[in-house]
């Protein structure tokens, strides 16, 4: 055993010896010398941060360094197995970490069956993300689930094997590798906060082997469950009360989401090691990030919410160093749906280097709604910057519902009440307030709580099923702020051809009780084929959106996360600055349903003479500027000395 006084002090000799040994032993590895000289030298670089974390995590139990011993086993053999071309990669972005806040960044997502039928399908587009510009592929959950109710695939059954009606894990490599010779880095859901009822953990533990037991939250009575409930919030009211089911043989286990969705047991190493595996599987198929869903949710302790605990923290930072070992190039991306100051704290080049922005879609949509920028703009001004060596996921519109997720005490500061706003916002998007523009559809609807989340594809929310000019406007105003805040600006595939709602959704099996596959539509065949046509609805989205990816890929300002405020003086009109290597992109964005003014004064920090950058031309800010209804403007300015 290690001394605790030495584990405290940061002492990991004894425990590094132990697992050297045991890499010298190589017992099932099966290494070359130039493989184990290079997992070596990671070892020397990122085992004191690994040692430490799984210490955090697992070092009360007795056979913790035992633990620790067969993971870096488990990640020396995956090192091994490693395809050449993603060693390859690895030690191309070992050199060159910041490749994914380039300004050529363009991110697309889209269900795998719904869009393309299946892998070779998606394959067989890869001409057409070439020309829409795509950098990066978020395919939805992919692999084995139950059918028909998967949660669209959120419920998963094995990380190992592909729903058999999308293709193959071989079809996916092939894909993986086809993308990657593109230049489109692949991305795929990493469920680790539960697997669905049906996978063989589960079904194990179902049958009472005590091992599988483990993996998840069982109790024999309610007596757990009820202590838990105290403090747990209910997720999906509609799916069933609090956070537990019970079994057929008179046991609970713990399903925040759905009844089919079991939460793994993270106290237990034992799933920290088999996620782990999961993990560099999926890594050595040739995934380049995971998008790691609902990491507010992944460790539970009794007495507390069971939402964005410490240890939520240290479990992604100890997964990431096993993927320094192993898979140095693949990043994470965090989903946490939470408060403002809880995203932030997922952010790290430690932990997930890649984040979603959902208050910053959130306070689009606002914006759109209100006709003012007040919240949007003290948002990015309060929380947009992030640490060096990360990147955000900048989106209008993804796969899942719309949740007013601003902070109420950011709301109060401009004297807005954030219930009665919701309220508002709600009853806007779902066309119930008078003179919405807006076709969407409430999800999970709770009149007892008041609470409520919206679904619709981009142009429905927009109001393109009327076929208005202002409609395809304000797709791309929405649009403009995503593509020019900093990060990864990110497509939900069909709505850059402005897709409707799919208001047949209900029809198909499993979709009836869940109104997110509104905005989950088909391909969208028709508009496609119009999109070159730019007196079309879908001609005129696609041109515009065409037009803001070849302008960003040309303005190195627009690289990067970093962003500095500007205050337009005007409620109706964005601004905020983008700055370069000695020069400045000055944004506008005017969500008014009129012309809005900025003065001169306002602009007078900045030379009489400016670049609109998606023009060329020249223009002068001495006498101010006039935006259009739903216009924006990016322009390169030169701040005064």
């Amino acid at each position: 055993m290690i001394e605790p006084a030495l584990v405290a002090d940061g002492v990991d000799s004894e425990a590094r010896r132990h697992v050297l040994r045991a890499l010298a032993a190589g017992t099932g590895i099966g290494w070359d010398g130039a493989d184990r000289a290079v997992f070596e030298e990671r070892f020397d670089r990122h085992f004191p941060a690994l040692f430490r974390l799984f210490h955090e995590l697992y070092g009360v139990r007795q056979d913790w360094l035992d633990q620790l011993t067969d993971l870096v086993l488990q990640s020396a053999r995956s090192w091994a197995e490693r395809p050449a071309a993603l060693k390859g990669l690895d030690a191309e972005r070992e050199h060159n970490s910041g490749w994914f806040q380039s300004n050529t960044m363009l991110g697309g997502v889209c269900y795998v069956d719904r869009y393309a039928t299946d892998l070779e399908g998606i394959r067989a587009r890869i001409p057409y993300f070439k020309e829409l510009g795509l950098t990066y592929l978020h395919l939805m959950p992919l692999f084995l689930a139950p059918e028909p109710h998967s949660d669209g695939g959120y419920a998963v059954s094995s990380y190992r094997d592909v729903n058999p009606r999308l293709g193959t894990m071989q079809q996916l490599r092939d894909l993986a590798a086809e993308l990657r010779a593109n230049g489109i880095s692949l991305v795929v859901d990493f469920i680790f906060n539960h697997t669905s009822d049906e996978h063989e953990w589960a079904r194990k533990a179902a049958a009472g082997e005590p091992a599988y037991s483990d993996y998840y939250w069982i109790f024999p009575d309610r007596s757990m469950p009820d202590a838990f409930e105290q403090t747990v919030r209910e997720i999906f009211p509609d799916d069933h009360p609090g956070s537990f089911v019970d079994l057929p043989d008179g046991r609970w286990v713990w399903t925040t989401f759905h009844t089919f969705q079991w939460d793994l047991n993270y106290s237990n190493p034992d799933v920290f090691r088999a996620m782990a595996g999961e993990m560099l599987f999926l890594a050595n198929q040739g995934v380049d990030i995971l998008r790691m869903d609902a990491v507010a949710f992944i460790w539970k302790q009794l007495g507390t919410p069971c939402e964005n605990l410490p240890e939520a923290h240290t479990l992604l930072q100890a997964f990431n160093a096993v993927c320094r070992l192993a898979a140095p190039s693949l990043l994470f991306k965090s989903e946490a749906i939470v408060h403002p100051d809880e995203v932030a704290r997922y952010i790290d080049p430690a932990e997930c280097q890649l984040s979603y922005n959902p208050l910053q879609m959130a306070l689009i949509w606002e914006a759109l709604a209100t006709r003012d920028v007040s919240l949007l703009t003290q948002a990015l001004e309060r929380r947009h910057n992030i640490p060096d060596g990360t990147a955000w996921v900048n989106y209008v519109r993804s796969h899942d519902d719309i949740g007013w997720t601003f902070a109420d005490e950011d709301a109060a500061e401009l004297g807005i009440n954030a219930f009665e706003h919701r309220r508002f916002l709600n009853s806007f998007y779902v066309n119930r307030f008078p003179g919405s523009f807006a076709r969407g559809v409430p999800f999970q609807d709770n009149p007892r709580t008041g609470d409520c989340r919206i679904s619709g594809t981009t142009a429905s929310l927009c109001g393109l099923e009327g076929g208005t000019a202002a409609a395809v406007e304000r797709i791309l105003l929405a649009h403009s702020v995503a593509f020019s805040t900093g990060g990864i600006p990110l497509l939900y595939l069909g709505d850059e051809v402005g897709q409707f709602n799919d208001y047949e959704y209900a029809a198909e099996e499993g979709h009836g009780t869940d109104s997110r596959w509104v905005h989950r539509p088909h391909y969208p065949a028709a508009g496609y084929a119009r999109r070159a046509e730019p007196e079309t609805t879908a001609g005129a989205v696609f041109a515009g959106l065409r037009r803001m990816v070849s302008v960003r890929s040309a303005t190195p300002e627009l690289a990067g996360t970093r962003l500095v405020g500007f205050v337009t003086n005007n409620p109706g009109v964005l601004g905020y600055q983008r700055p370069g290597n000695g020069t400045v992109v000055l944004a506008l964005a005017n969500f008014s349903d009129g012309p809005q003014e900025v003065t001169a004064v306002t602009l007078s920090g900045f030379a009489a003479d400016a670049v609109d950058v998606q023009t060329g031309a020249h223009v002068r800010l001495d006498a101010g500027l006039v935006l259009e209804a739903r216009q924006f403007l990016w322009l390169r300015v030169t701040p005064r000395p």
